[in-house]
């Protein structure tokens, strides 16, 4: 017999993490009410639109679909039919300053000739022993990276123990590519998409050149009407399953009796649940929903002191041309390496700028009239900063940026933009992102794993994290991880042991919890979905 009286749950926030969150517990029999205070679902996940023109407002990469796969499968749906992902070849194009470009690709033999015509046979062979070892080590990490950290002593865990030998610790994402190549334009070819964690390849770990083999393995997608229409169609299908969605409807702070959340306080009342679930920028969801008096090792004044990720510089440019240009492009500088200083000092690049451009409207249609073009611009600049002072100089810096866009074939853009938006880390700051820090805490050693905020977070009870601020951290692939762990741990102190559709449902080598240990199968169908209520 389902369950009477469901057991419920409060998702603060819509965004990508929050709404796998609600899709993963509706379906496991979970009330689920989401709280999203903009007027739409998404998070920065997020289509906007002006003068006719579809922007994505923060991602545009899809890469390592199987997370969303899976996500999909425990619920009985297809992920790539519920939200039209199109593959991309080439996937994006590198421009170097200093000298050549090269098209990148996922046909794996493809990308080894290409290596080989702008770099040479060393290189081409480097790429072959890159593309062996990194299989072997998200092999050997994907456990760990599926698995939620508690303690120090997890290192001792199995999981850990199979990984130990390809973390390496003591090196560097640039370090370990060092190894595979001697072209500073391949090993950076492998290593700018440490951007996607707001770092620098010199000082992420070099567990992250996975990153670039990811998408050398399963290629990157884009999603018919933008990456934005991925949470909203995930917001229709949490709404169909149940799911109440509330938005426009800003949480003022939790709610505590004790040491234990029961609820949420937003306007006009109290709303209390079995579970609470925030999916917000941590250290703001942490600094305006939870007193300080209730954090001790996530206090004010310690979040003061941790790393944050760089912020972005954006331009959103609707243009009266089409361009015959890859749907990606990014134009390394060819001071990449001061490029990256710069940005770790709290300084800006006005000379030769790294930037990244999506013409999206070469793949997609459907973002701009008839002979038009979106024209996606983000340029990695320091989080918000005294020593820069953004209304001063955005103006002089969106003119070097315009400039710079002639170094991917933009030469004339200048003279065709009809609509504009500027974004700066102010802006970011002021959209409740701490500091500006769109990819959340930084991702070294000191903040990973059992050091990052705990999925079941570590100072409260009955109250979960995810996005990018817990493990396994930011980019899409990982916060979807983040929802799946945190959900599985909300199921399990719940007493639930759902059937997702033959995916797995805990963790290797994990203790369950004292109700999990006591938990019954339950075999969710669409007759057993609970449609929520109000709490």
């Amino acid at each position: 017999m389902p369950n009477q009286n469901p057991p419920t749950a409060i998702i603060v926030g819509s965004g990508p993490g929050g709404l796998a969150s609600a899709l993963l517990l509706a379906h496991s029999g979970v009330k689920v009410t989401v709280l999203e205070k903009a007027e739409a679902v998404g998070g920065r996940t997020r289509l906007f639109k002006k003068d006719g023109y579809t922007f994505d407002r923060g991602p545009t990469f899809f890469h390592y679909p199987e997370v969303i796969e899976e996500i999909f499968q425990a619920i009985g749906r297809d992920a790539h039919k519920e939200l039209g992902l199109m593959p991309l070849d080439p996937m994006y194009r590198l421009v170097f300053g200093a000298g050549g470009h090269i098209d990148a690709t996922s046909n794996l033999e493809q990308m080894t000739e290409r290596i080989r015509e702008l770099a040479g046979d060393k290189n081409a062979n480097g790429f072959k022993n890159y593309v062996k070892q990194n299989r072997r080590k998200l092999d050997l990490s994907k456990k760990c990276l599926q698995t939620p950290w508690t303690s120090p002593l997890d290192v001792l865990s199995k999981r850990a123990m199979r990984v130990a030998t390809v973390l390496k610790p003591w090196a560097s994402v640039a370090g370990d590519l060092g190894k595979h190549f001697d072209d500073e334009r391949i090993r950076l070819a492998m290593s700018f998409q440490t951007k996607y964690l707001g770092m620098s390849p010199f000082h992420a770990p070099s567990l992250f050149t996975i990153l670039a083999f990811l998408e050398y393995e399963h290629g990157i997608f884009h999603a018919k009407g933008g990456l934005g229409s991925i949470t909203a169609r995930m917001g229709e299908i949490a709404q169909e399953m149940g799911v109440d969605i509330r938005v426009s409807t800003p949480v003022k702070s939790l709610i505590y009796e004790g040491k234990t959340v029961t609820g949420v306080r937003i306007d006009g009342g109290e709303m209390m649940a079995d579970r609470v679930v925030v999916n917000a920028d941590f250290a703001h969801a942490m600094t305006t929903l939870v007193p300080n008096e209730k954090r001790k090792k996530w206090s004010n004044k310690k979040l003061e002191k941790k790393g944050y990720s760089c912020s972005t510089f954006m331009l959103y440019l609707g243009v009266d041309k089409q361009y015959d240009l890859p749907h990606h492009q990014i134009y390394a500088s060819s001071e990449y390496e001061n490029n990256l200083k710069d940005i770790t000092n709290h300084r800006l690049t006005w000379d030769d700028p790294s930037v990244y451009v999506q013409n999206a409207s070469i793949t997609d249609d459907s973002l701009a009239p008839d002979g038009h073009s979106t024209i996606y611009v983000l340029v990695p600049v320091p989080n918000q900063h005294e020593s820069i002072v953004w209304d001063d100089i955005k103006e002089d810096f969106r003119e070097i940026i315009i400039k710079q866009l002639s170094k991917l074939g933009y030469d004339d853009v200048a003279d065709h933009i009809v609509s504009e938006t500027v974004i700066t880390p102010d802006d970011w700051g002021a959209s409740d992102i701490y500091r500006g820090a769109v990819f959340n805490l930084t991702h070294d050693l000191k903040q990973m794993l059992w050091r990052r905020p705990h999925n079941r977070f570590e100072e409260a009870n009955n109250l979960y994290i995810v996005g990018g601020g817990t493990h396994p951290g930011s980019g899409l692939p990982t916060i979807f991880e983040s929802a799946r762990i945190s959900s599985k741990l909300v199921l399990d102190d719940l007493g639930i042991d759902p059937d997702w559709n033959g995916v797995d449902t805990w963790f290797e080598g994990v203790r369950r919890s004292p109700s999990g240990r006591k938990a019954v199968k339950r075999r969710t169908t669409k007759k057993e979905s609970v449609t929520a209520t109000k709490a």
